[in-house]
């Protein structure tokens, strides 16, 4: 079947794998997308085939993640007319998955995330605030408003990764723009196991604002600033709060 794409961040998900990617890989990638909400749950994937070719790796590798996910519960194979592998989003949604992943990183791996998300949202902030253009703006006005009305957790959590995206195309830059998108499936994901109260929630809001505020004024230095503030103050609650769940 042909791949549809849910929006320009699903194009990261399924971009070519290193050659030396195996089928473990595949499934951490599939498993963030489905954390990540970009494959939302009751959405078909790609036939063997297909999956293969846009990941750059035989069927029997894309067939051995596949066994991994549906051993997880995230994928479930329908047979005849109309099968195929639809993704199951956990009962507890991404919250699940993020908690599983958070449970092998250790606090070293938590920081060396954190200073490289920093570099590459500064980064991202910095090159929108000198390339912007009016309709720019205006979108990333937008996807604050929807992370200011959002209610729900989950719906926060997505508004959010959304923000950090439409920054991305701000930037006008491809390889930030995919970078992006791929830290907020590595470690966006965990950073909100430490978020979701209303008070935090708040925090967020005003920060985004404050990074719109200074790509709209083109001060560069101020929305890199604002930018790497934000990463930095949110790895930290997430490295007190993978202490705090530690035996």
């Amino acid at each position: 079947m042909a791949i549809q794409f849910y929006g320009r961040a699903t194009a990261a998900v399924f971009a070519p794998l290193e050659s030396t990617s195996r089928s473990a890989r595949v499934a951490r990638r599939l498993t963030d997308a489905i954390a990540l909400g970009l494959l939302p749950d009751g959405e078909q994937l790609p036939g063997e085939a297909d999956l293969a070719q846009q990941f750059g790796v035989s069927t029997v590798t894309i067939r051995e993640a596949l066994s991994v996910l549906r051993g997880e519960g995230l994928i479930e194979t329908r047979r005849g007319r109309g099968g195929g592998s639809f993704v199951r989003e956990p009962a507890d949604g991404p919250a699940v998955l993020a908690k599983r992943r958070l449970a092998a990183v250790s606090v070293l791996e938590l920081r060396d995330l954190g200073d490289l998300y920093a570099a590459i949202a500064g980064s991202a902030a910095a090159l929108a605030a000198r390339r912007n253009d009016v309709e720019d703006v205006r979108q990333l006005r937008r996807a604050a408003a929807q992370l200011a009305d959002a209610q729900k957790p989950d719906a926060r959590r997505r508004a959010e990764a959304q923000f950090h995206i439409q920054v991305a195309v701000a930037a006008q830059s491809a390889r930030l723009y995919h970078e992006e998108v791929a830290m907020q499936a590595e470690f966006g994901t965990l950073l909100w196991l430490a978020f979701g109260d209303d008070d935090s929630h708040e925090q967020m809001v005003t920060s985004c604002d404050a990074v719109v505020d200074a790509i709209e004024a083109r001060d560069e230095g101020a929305a890199r600033r604002t930018a790497e503030q934000r990463v930095a103050d949110a790895t930290a609650r997430l490295i007190d709060y993978h202490l705090a769940q530690e035996p």
